[in-house]
This record gives C-alpha cells, sequence and structure tokens, in this order.
C-alpha cells in the first residue's frame, strides 16, 4: 500500500506572526520583513515589495527619497575620495622621479625617494581607503567576513609598505652616516607604524578569530574606531611635516642657481599641493566615518535569534532577518 511517505509538501518558512496583532492578521513577508535603518531600498528587494507594500504612502516615499539621497551624497563623497587617492599617488611620483632623480635601492638619495613614495601610498590611501570599506552600501546586505578579509588584507598591505619606507629611509641615513630619529617629523611617522602595527594585531585577533568571544569585540570595538582616526591623523601630520622637511633641505638656493623655496618654484608648488591634498584625503576619510547614516547596521537580537531558529532551506540565505548577521 503507498503510504506517501518521502511526498510530504515542504513549506516555506516564514517569520513569526506577531503575539500582539489580532486573530487572522497576515503574517510579515520575509521578502519585505522591517530592516534596519539607512539601508538602501534598491539593495533589499524593493522590486519584490511592490505589490505587498503601499507605495502610496507619502511617508514612505519621503523615507525612500532620503535614504536614496543619502546613498547618492555618499557615493559622491567616495568618488572624491578616490580622485584624491589617484592625484596624490600621481603627485608624489612624479615629484621624485621628475625632480629627485628616480628610484634605486643602493643606499643613495634614489633610495631615499622610495620613502615619501610608500609612506604615502601606505599610510595615507590605502589606510583610508580601507578605514572606509564597510561604509560601502553595496556591502550591508551581505556576509561580513569576506569584507573582514578584505579590510584586514588592506590594512596588512598598508603596514607592510609602511615599514619598508622605514626601511628605506633608515638604509640611506645609515649608509651616509646621518642620524636617525632626531626631527618631530621621524617622531610622528614612527609613533603611527608603531601604533598601526598593534591595531592591526589587536584587530586580527578580536575581529578575525573564530574563538573570540563576543563580550571582548563589543569591549574592543570603540578603542578600534578611536585607534584608527587617531592613526590617520597622525599619518597625515607626518606626510604633510615630511614633504615640507624635504622641501626646506633641497630648496636652499645655492651658488648654482637653483631658486630658494622662498621662491616658490615649481618642485615647491607640486610639494606644496601634495601636501593640500593629504590634507583634503583625510578630511574626506573623516566626513565619511562621522557620518551616523553611513554606519553599516549591525544586527539586532530579534534577528540573530530569528536566523538561529530558522535556517535557510537547501542552503540559500533567507530573508532580511539574516542579511545583516555576522
Amino acid at each position: 500500500m503507498y503510504s506517501g511517505v518521502g511526498c510530504s509538501r515542504v513549506t516555506p518558512l516564514r517569520p513569526p506572526a506577531d503575539p500582539r496583532a489580532p486573530p487572522g492578521s497576515p503574517s510579515p513577508s520575509p521578502s519585505c520583513s522591517p530592516g534596519p535603518p539607512g539601508f538602501p531600498l534598491s539593495l533589499r528587494g524593493a522590486s519584490e515589495c511592490g505589490s505587498e507594500r503601499n507605495s502610496t504612502d507619502p511617508r514612505d516615499q519621503r523615507a525612500g527619497a532620503i535614504r536614496m539621497s543619502s546613498v547618492t551624497t555618499f557615493y559622491a563623497c567616495h568618488l572624491l575620495l578616490l580622485a584624491l587617492s589617484l592625484a596624490c599617488v600621481v603627485c608624489v611620483c612624479v615629484w621624485n622621479s621628475r625632480w629627485r632623480g628616480g628610484f634605486a635601492w643602493d643606499g643613495s638619495g634614489l633610495q631615499f625617494n622610495w620613502h615619501p613614495v610608500l609612506m604615502v601610498l601606505g599610510l595615507v590611501v590605502l589606510y583610508g581607503n580601507g578605514a572606509v570599506l564597510y561604509r560601502v552600501p553595496l556591502t550591508w546586505g551581505q556576509n561580513k567576513l569576506p569584507w573582514k578579509i578584505l579590510h584586514a588584507g588592506l590594512m596588512f598591505l598598508a603596514l607592510v609598505l609602511a615599514v619598508l619606507g622605514l626601511c628605506a629611509v633608515f638604509d640611506f641615513h645609515n649608509a651616509n652616516k646621518t642620524a636617525n630619529l632626531y626631527s618631530l617629523h621621524s617622531w610622528i611617522g614612527l609613533a603611527a607604524v608603531c601604533l598601526f602595527a598593534f591595531q592591526w594585531a589587536a584587530g586580527a585577533a578580536g575581529f578575525l578569530l573564530p574563538c573570540s568571544p563576543p563580550a571582548l569585540r563589543k569591549l574592543l570595538k570603540p578603542v578600534h574606531v578611536w585607534t584608527g582616526g587617531a592613526i590617520l591623523t597622525l599619518s597625515v601630520a607626518a606626510c604633510v611635516s615630511g614633504i615640507n622637511e624635504k622641501l626646506f633641505f633641497v630648496l636652499k638656493g645655492s651658488a648654482a642657481g637653483s631658486p630658494p623655496y622662498s621662491a616658490l618654484p615649481a618642485e615647491a608648488l607640486l610639494g606644496n599641493s601634495l601636501g593640500v591634498l593629504i590634507v583634503a584625503f583625510g578630511l574626506v576619510v573623516f566626513g565619511i566615518l562621522s557620518n551616523p547614516l553611513w554606519q553599516r547596521p549591525e544586527a539586532g537580537a530579534e534577528e540573530l535569534a530569528y536566523s538561529v531558529r530558522n535556517p535557510p532551506l537547501f542552503g540559500r540565505r533567507g530573508g532580511s532577518a539574516r542579511r545583516h548577521v555576522e
């Protein structure tokens, strides 16, 4: 006799109904359950919600317009940040290749030219872009672990470039019998690199290791954020002071006919412009990080509990309740 075993119908899982709702009221749709504030509607499957939500509500339309305006403003700022990144790298490379003679690793002045290039590229450009990675709205609706790995990878590459920049200047000083760490610029730069190394190690241990307890992550997060801002501030200060110090050293107005710094020759204009670009880059990074509308939404306790109680079928990700679970 046919028993019907194995032919039972699989009913899709839906979020639990609100106990405060009156009897007979429909349960919320998983595709249109409310998400965290500030999440772009376009990333939450707005097309799926068109038949289930009343789009004629002026308040919904106003909230959608505000979200869209916030996302548009973010991408405009991020595009400006990328343009400043490219401008900083181009300026520091042109300066050291055209006016300072190029690059080498032989203990000469050409080896020193690696120092500003690596420091600007590592401590400023890569570090700043890695810091704003979590603010990109396209990353909000996805698993956070790959973005954590990308964030840690960018920061590690920035740290490696900064260490190579320090090796370049220390080798140059030692080869030419020049004292090390005597200027304020060198103190600020070394402090930035040391603090950066400590922050990366603590962040990798606290946020990447699976054995790290949630209480430690909660305690470490504000410290990690504050330290990141301090490192960027020190990095900008070190780069600007280093540019000014280098221009004073090379533009002395010798008898050979080279103009002094006070005459503002082309090299001085380029160096000063590089310093302005670095400061502008830092301001844009701080502007992005300080805007609360651009912070990545965190998973709430109810969303986390729902995702644990209702795992997705066949390995597929569920509705919006699982979108922000780390």
